[in-house]
C-alpha cells in the first residue's frame, strides 16, 4: 500500500490527493490554492527588516483571498455586537469585539475568541473572524473577540509575548465581568495561531494560579510547534502535507516573528508543543482538533495525547479531506463540516457550564 500524501509520492498537492475532498479542491483552484504552496524569499535568519515586509505582503493576500473564498457565505441574523477597549497588563489599549445573540434569556456559555494568523498576522475585524464569531452567538453563545498585537502586519510588530499578553488580559476581564455579561461558562478557542494562544491563555493562567477562571479550552488546528524548517519524525504530516495551502517558509517566517531572537524556542508558553506532561496536569477540559490534509496535524494531535497522559478531560477528531482550517475557510463549498464546527465549539461551551 501506498504511504499517504507526499511521503508516498513528493510531486503531490492538493488537487491530485486522492484524500483531498473535490469541492475543496474546485473552490480553491482559481486562487492556486489547490498547488503546491510557494516558497518565501525569506528564512529564519533573514533581517527582521525583510521578514516584516513579506509578512505585510503575506497578510495582504491572505485578506484578499480569505475575502473571495468567504464572499458567498451568509450572515447569520439575530446577533448584535458591541465594541469596546480595555486596558492591558503592559499599559496598551486592547480592542474587543462582543457578539451576542439578540434577546436571548442567559446565562450563556461564553466564548473568548483568539483569531488565527500565526501570532503574526490577520485581525479580529477581519470579515473571516467576525463571521466565525457571529456564527458561534448565532446558536447561543456570548463570542468576545480580541485584537490583540500582533509580531507583524499591521497590528505589528510585537513580538512575544505582548500578544498572549494581551489575550490574559482579555481572559480576566472577560471572568471580572461573568454577571454583567450573564456567562455560565468561559471557553477560551481559536484556530491555528489562535488554538497557540489558547492553549498557552491556559498554561499561563496555570503558572499564574489563575487557571480556575478558564472552565474549558477548545483548540482548532494549532500552531504550536515552531520549527518548521527542522522537522522532526514524530511530526510526520509536516512531510506528508508539505505545502498543502501552508508552506514551511511562510510557517517559519511567523515563526521568527514572534520569537525573533529564539530564546522562547521550547518555552510552552510561545510553543506550547514543548509543554511536559506535569505542566498540563490540573488543566480544564480540552478539546483539540485537525485536519487530516493540514501540515500542522500531527503536533496537535500529540497535544491532545499528552494533556491525557496528564489525565486532563480532553478529546478531539479530525476533519477527512481538507487542508489546514478547511472546515472555516472552505465553508461555501463543505458547508456541513462548516456547520458540525460551529456547533462542536458551542456544544463543548455548554458541556462545562
Amino acid at each position: 500500500m501506498n504511504l499517504p500524501g507526499r511521503l508516498g509520492d513528493p510531486t503531490m498537492e492538493l488537487r491530485t490527493d486522492p484524500r483531498a475532498d473535490p469541492r475543496m479542491v474546485a473552490l480553491f483552484a482559481p486562487f492556486g490554492l489547490d498547488a503546491e504552496a510557494a516558497a518565501l524569499p525569506v528564512h529564519r535568519s533573514s533581517p527582521v527588516e525583510e521578514l516584516l515586509a513579506v509578512a505585510a505582503a503575506s497578510e495582504q493576500a491572505f485578506d484578499g483571498v480569505f475575502g473571495a473564498l468567504l464572499a458567498d457565505m451568509p450572515a447569520p441574523s439575530g446577533v448584535e455586537t458591541l465594541t469596546l477597549t480595555i486596558e492591558g497588563v503592559d499599559g496598551n489599549d486592547i480592542t474587543l469585539y462582543v457578539d451576542r445573540p439578540i434577546g436571548a434569556p442567559g446565562p450563556l456559555p461564553g466564548l473568548l475568541h483568539l483569531h488565527g494568523g500565526g501570532m503574526a498576522i490577520m485581525r479580529a475585524a477581519d470579515p473571516a473572524m467576525s463571521g466565525w464569531r457571529a456564527n458561534l452567538a448565532a446558536e447561543g453563545c456570548v463570542v468576545v473577540g480580541v485584537e490583540f498585537r500582533n509580531s507583524a502586519g499591521t497590528l505589528g510588530p510585537h513580538p512575544f509575548p505582548a500578544g498572549l499578553n494581551d489575550c490574559a488580559s482579555a481572559l480576566d476581564w472577560m471572568h471580572g465581568q461573568r454577571e454583567a455579561l450573564g456567562l455560565s461558562s468561559i471557553v477560551v478557542t481559536g484556530e491555528s495561531g489562535g488554538g497557540n494562544l489558547s492553549l498557552a491563555t491556559a498554561l499561563k493562567a496555570k503558572r499564574e494560579g489563575r487557571v480556575g477562571r478558564i472552565d474549558g479550552v477548545y483548540a482548532q488546528v494549532p500552531f504550536i510547534y515552531g520549527g518548521y524548517d527542522t522537522p522532526i519524525p514524530e511530526l510526520v504530516s509536516l512531510a506528508e502535507n508539505e505545502g498543502y495551502f501552508l508552506g514551511p517558509s511562510v510557517m517559519t517566517m511567523m515563526a521568527a516573528l514572534y520569537d525573533p531572537t529564539g530564546v522562547s524556542r521550547t518555552d510552552p508558553l510561545a510553543w506550547p508543543f514543548y509543554a511536559d506532561v506535569d505542566e498540563l496536569r490540573g488543566l480544564p477540559p480540552h478539546v483539540i482538533t485537525t485536519d487530516e490534509l493540514d501540515p500542522l496535524r500531527d503536533e496537535g494531535q500529540s497535544y491532545l495525547r499528552k494533556l491525557l497522559r496528564a489525565g486532563v478531560s480532553a478529546s478531539g477528531h479530525v476533519y477527512n479531506g481538507v487542508g489546514h482550517a478547511g472546515e472555516q475557510i472552505a465553508a461555501v463549498a463543505v458547508p456541513e463540516l462548516f456547520a458540525r464546527a460551529v456547533r462542536d465549539v458551542v456544544d463543548f461551551a455548554r458541556r462545562v457550564s
